[in-house]
């Protein structure tokens, strides 16, 4: 059995994996990581947005979900948690969709997106904490494992984002149209 690593700048740098895994660094914030990771997210976004087309965002956002499968799982299973607060890319992706699809330039609107994807993601109401608890519950914490289980573990830390992701989406299109 692995023993658990405490993540630290210098242990992100080792890898590739864990400098996305870890959102560049702000996932070492010592208070709030997930809203750090989420914050970071809403910079970056606002930043390609303004400088890339539609389809270019949704290829990135893709590639992004995609390697985010398999950054995710092998940094935890570096750390050697099945999804230790550090690991922010989740959110960033998340958080990044939300955006991408409400399609709103306005702040009030991304900030109140903000406030709902956050509470999603750390109150994890019914059905994110069973689906959260199921996966941590049948995470493999072993030395050598193979790419399948890896994705596996990266499919766990990031399915509870992109849910509550989907419910901020719900509540913020079911909202706008409320309100137009």
């Amino acid at each position: 059995m692995r023993s658990a690593h405490c993540p630290s700048l210098n242990w992100m740098l080792g890898s590739v994996h864990r400098v996305f895994g870890i959102g560049f660094g702000v996932g070492l914030a010592p208070i709030a990581p997930g809203t750090a990771g989420t914050l970071l997210a809403w910079a970056l976004f606002l930043i390609l947005n303004a400088i890339l087309s539609t389809t270019v965002m949704f290829v990135l956002l893709s590639v992004g979900t995609l390697y985010g499968l398999w950054a995710c799982g092998q940094c935890s299973h570096d750390l050697g948690r099945p999804d230790d607060g550090s690991i922010v890319w989740d959110e960033i992706i998340a958080f990044a969709w939300i955006l991408q699809l409400l399609e709103s330039n306005d702040l009030w609107v991304q900030a109140i997106a903000f406030l709902i994807f956050r509470f999603f993601d750390a109150a994890k109401p019914w059905p994110i904490n069973r689906i959260d608890q199921y996966f941590k519950k049948n995470w493999i914490h072993q030395e050598h494992i193979n790419s399948s289980q890896i994705i596996k573990h990266g499919f766990g830390i990031m399915i509870d984002d992109l849910i509550a992701a989907l419910f901020t989406i719900l509540i913020m299109m079911l909202g706008i149209h409320w309100l137009a």
